[in-house]
């Protein structure tokens, strides 16, 4: 059986187009991002972003994930890649960059996101509460909508050696 050549790297600018691609089928297929961000590149590289990756499929983007300080943020892979264990190595990656930092990571995800609450589950992730938010849509005038989001911790690791 052929297997397709798969790797994670740091991401580079060049690389925005190819991520906001893959976004939009995400969001088309599963609805994340919970609203499509007016400037989808701008939203892949928030205020606090301390590295960010990206997972390759021969080739091509296929998943990302971010780091803001001691938060894992824009998870995400395509629909065309689900189930092969790229998000699992997505999470390593920012997992073990936190713990060569002494950070130990925490995240949000909204509670109809079963299968993301399946993948910090399965990695240990402990979910520390439930939380109601006001998230604002269109903008800082939008309207407001009340979102259920999950607050998972990331499990103590060891800082790899090396």
């Amino acid at each position: 059986m052929w297997l397709s050549a798969r790797m994670i790297r740091r991401r580079n600018d060049v690389d925005l187009d190819a991520c906001v691609a893959v976004l939009a089928e995400v969001h088309t297929r599963s609805g994340y991002p919970h609203h499509w961000p007016a400037e989808p590149a701008r939203w892949l590289t928030p205020d606090g972003l301390t590295a960010a990756w990206v997972a390759e499929v021969d080739g091509a983007v296929a998943g990302h994930v971010a780091l803001c300080g001691g938060e894992v943020s824009r998870l995400y892979v395509s629909p065309a890649a689900h189930g092969s264990g790229l998000g699992a190595r997505l999470l390593a990656t920012v997992e073990a960059e936190a713990a060569a930092r002494g950070l130990r990571l925490v995240l949000e995800v909204k509670i109809t996101n079963t299968a993301a609450v399946a993948l910090y589950e399965r990695r240990g992730w402990a979910r520390r509460g439930t939380e109601r938010q006001e998230w604002t849509v269109g903008g800082a005038a939008g309207a407001v909508e009340v979102v259920e989001v999950h607050r998972y911790e990331a499990p103590a690791r060891a800082v790899p050696a090396g």
